[in-house]
């Protein structure tokens, strides 16, 4: 395993091309989207779990991968699961048919709401990007009022080397003591300069022989306390509450949805507005719990990644115009006049026939279309 983790992370732009191909030639395999035919998805999933393992070894650090202690990798886990539902589905729908294969997708997304909930409380309760398939790693940004003083009331210091500093306006590097940045303060200023005109003078006055007995000191090692869900839920206060309510709404979204064509049918319109009005609720839950957080003015604002995480959940909602019953009643007919109008010219009309039945297929397995 060790020995195809470095082949990996050495071939990894021809491991993309190889995987980029196989994934395209088997969208035109034959019988792609028959309900009697397994093996076609099988390697279609086969091959995206390996993509997905090649692109966890790929963007992990070497030191993380050879490391015992490392945690579980979420996104690798949801990211296999997705691909594990089409499977589930076909099979499902080739030995109990499309009525009862609902069930088993419903078992599937209660795994990956569950999942999610893991990654979600494991990334310290940050916005899950795409699904959870990727870490949200970016730094939270703290606004400072007018004051000089952080949301949280810890003053704001003026780095110049990338080191902490501490009370007194004195800088470290967790070492050896020595300074690194001094406050703006004149109180810090003095502070710093008499610090470091006694490591100084400690370190003339020292015997050469007694520094050489003395043993070498070895930093502590500060374990960076992971927050719970109770330290955040009295922290962040209603803007917090208000978005991990948001991003739970958003993971249950997907479960909501197959529980209610289970019980309604893919034909009726209940699970299908239920769906839409679970989605409006998300995101509305996370605009006022913004709206709230630039009203207080000295609160945690969201990332650039997140801010493009709502912007790709939006685009999203496409896919309700290929769901049932929406694209019954209106999407398939204007597909199919569109072929008709298209088929008697060349080469485009072929393009266009091979286009509308690969949606036609894809919008029959609710995989491709639950956005989930």
């Amino acid at each position: 395993m060790e020995a195809y983790k470095i082949w990996v992370r050495k071939n990894r732009d021809l491991v993309r091309s190889l995987e980029s191909l196989a994934n395209g030639v088997t969208w035109i395999l034959p019988e792609r989207f028959a309900n009697s035919e397994i093996a076609p998805e099988a390697v279609y999933a086969l091959l995206g779990i390996v993509s997905s393992v090649n692109q966890h070894i790929i963007e992990t650090p070497t030191d993380v991968l050879t490391s015992k202690e490392q945690s579980i990798p979420w996104a690798l886990v949801v990211s296999i699961l997705k691909d594990v539902e089409a499977v589930v589905e076909v099979a499902a729908q080739h030995f109990v048919g499309d009525d009862h294969k609902w069930g088993f997708l419903a078992v599937t997304e209660a795994v990956k709401a569950c999942v999610r909930l893991a990654a979600f409380r494991e990334s310290g309760y940050r916005m899950l990007l795409q699904g959870g398939e990727v870490e949200n790693e970016e730094e939270d940004h703290v606004l400072a009022d007018n004051h000089g003083v952080k949301s949280n009331g810890v003053p704001v210091i003026y780095p110049m080397n990338g080191h902490s500093q501490n009370d007194n306006g004195i800088a470290s590097n967790g070492v050896d003591g020595k300074v690194g940045f001094v406050s703006k303060s004149l109180e810090g200023r003095a502070v710093a300069a008499l610090s470091k005109f006694g490591q100084n003078a400690k370190m003339m006055s020292d015997p050469m022989w007694l520094s050489k007995l003395q043993p070498t000191p070895v930093p502590p090692v500060m374990e960076v306390e992971k927050p719970t869900l109770a330290t955040i839920w009295s922290s962040r206060g209603v803007p917090g509450r208000l978005f991990m309510l948001g991003e739970a709404v958003h993971i249950f979204r997907p479960l909501v949805y197959v529980l209610l064509i289970r019980k309604f049918g893919i034909r009726s319109w209940s699970p299908w507005l239920v769906s839409l009005a679970v989605e409006l609720t998300s995101l509305g839950i996370h605009s006022h719990a913004t709206d709230l957080n630039q009203r207080a003015g000295k609160v945690h604002q969201l990332s650039s990644v997140e801010r493009d995480e709502l912007k790709r959940r939006k685009m999203m909602w496409a896919l309700y115009v290929m769901r049932d019953p929406f694209f019954s009643n209106y999407t398939k007919r204007h597909l199919e006049k569109a072929e008709k109008v298209l088929n008697p010219v060349p080469l485009i009309g072929f393009v266009t026939g091979k286009l509308v039945e690969l949606l036609e297929g894809a919008q029959s397995r609710y995989t491709y279309t639950s956005g989930s």
